[in-house]
Parts: structure tokens; sequence; C-alpha cells
């Protein structure tokens, strides 16, 4: 049964954007995945996810929305809620898969409440079934997707890392804070919106 699989990543990160992914897979590409061994990537390297991202994109229709920092924190500032603005993003990937291609259902991880994927979704979207499920990343549209978004967030943190010249921490470990305050004594408080969520408390703490 063709289907697609969404995923986020960069959720849980106070540097760096949301990373939303989305793969549609079909018999041929669910044997050829899981012959490579595409699980979850929170199991794999980043080094790993990068060679399996090549493999993913050349063998499936995919779609993935970056959401930056900036306009993650322009969007959280009006939907002040998390799972309304994932569900924006997980609609808006499904929604781009839709448009071309004909899908059974779309699976997604549990977060929320799904209609809130539902009231998001447009004109293709709505046409398919929406399926969400406890450690979705068990089936492996939705692993495909994980690795997607992985590699999407891992991309866009190195390139702010050449562009800052700062080495900016994933996830909100103590170091994290460190980084933040480097950064604002190097480009000052106002520009650290630029490159971090603002409503995580970490923002504030610095």
């Amino acid at each position: 049964m063709s289907h697609i699989g969404v995923d986020e990543s960069g959720k849980g990160d106070f540097f760096g954007p949301l990373c939303i992914a989305g793969v549609l897979v079909n018999e041929k590409s669910e044997k050829l995945f899981t012959d490579l061994g595409i699980k979850d990537s929170k199991k794999i390297s980043d080094k790993k996810i990068l060679e399996f991202e090549k493999s993913i994109k050349a063998n499936a229709v995919h779609s993935i929305v970056t959401i930056s920092n900036t306009r993650y924190n322009e969007l959280y500032a009006n939907i002040k809620n998390l799972n309304r603005l994932l569900a924006w993003g997980h609609a808006r990937v499904i929604e781009n898969i839709c448009e071309n291609n004909e899908c059974d259902y779309a699976l997604s991880d549990q977060f929320g409440d799904e209609s809130l994927i539902k009231s998001a979704l447009m004109k293709y979207g709505q046409k398919i079934e929406l399926r969400q499920m406890v450690r979705a990343e068990s089936d492996i549209a939705v692993a495909a997707a994980s690795i997607l978004a992985r590699a999407a967030y891992v991309k866009k943190m190195a390139e702010m890392e050449n562009h800052y010249g700062i080495k900016f921490p994933k996830g909100c470990a103590p170091q994290v804070k460190e980084a933040a305050k480097e950064f604002i004594a190097k480009y000052g408080k106002e520009k650290l919106k630029e490159v971090s969520k603002t409503h995580f408390k970490t923002y504030n703490e610095v």
C-alpha cells in the first residue's frame, strides 16, 4: 500500500530551523529502503544520514519544508502552540506530495489531535486518510522522512556555523547557553532571533 510518512527534526533544539519532511513509499521503495537498513534517524550517525539521504531522494517522491529561525519565531508568535505549528508544516509536505501523486494514507508520529493536521490541509491533502501513531518511526516511510528532515537540519546547522563562525551545539545542553552567550557577545542580543527559537526558556535565561 503506497503511503506518505512524515517526520520532523529540530523541534527540541534551541539553535537551528524546524525541518519537516514527507516521503511517499510504495512496495518497491519499501523493500529497497528496508534492505538498505533505513531506520529512525535518532539511531543513525549524521554521517550515515547524509548517505541515506541520497538514496531516499533518488528512489522516492518526497517534500521537505525548512522553517528558518526568523520565520519559525514569526509563526510561533502568531500560532502560540508548537503542535499547531508542527501540524501546519506536516500539512504542507503532505499537500506538496499529494498534488501530483496518488496515495492511500499519510502517517505521522502522535503529537497532538490529528484534526490539527486535517484543518491545515488544502485541496489535495484532504482526499487522503491521516493516521497518527506512537513511535511511528518504526514505519519505513516515517523513518525515511526522519532521515530527510535530519539531513536538512544538519546541513542548515553547518551553513549557520560557517556564516556566523560559531559552533552551535544541538539540543538544549549546558553548552548551548555558552554558545548563545558567545553569539550575543559577537553579534548582539537582537540577532539571536536569527539562529534560535525564542520561546525556549534558554532564550530568556541568556
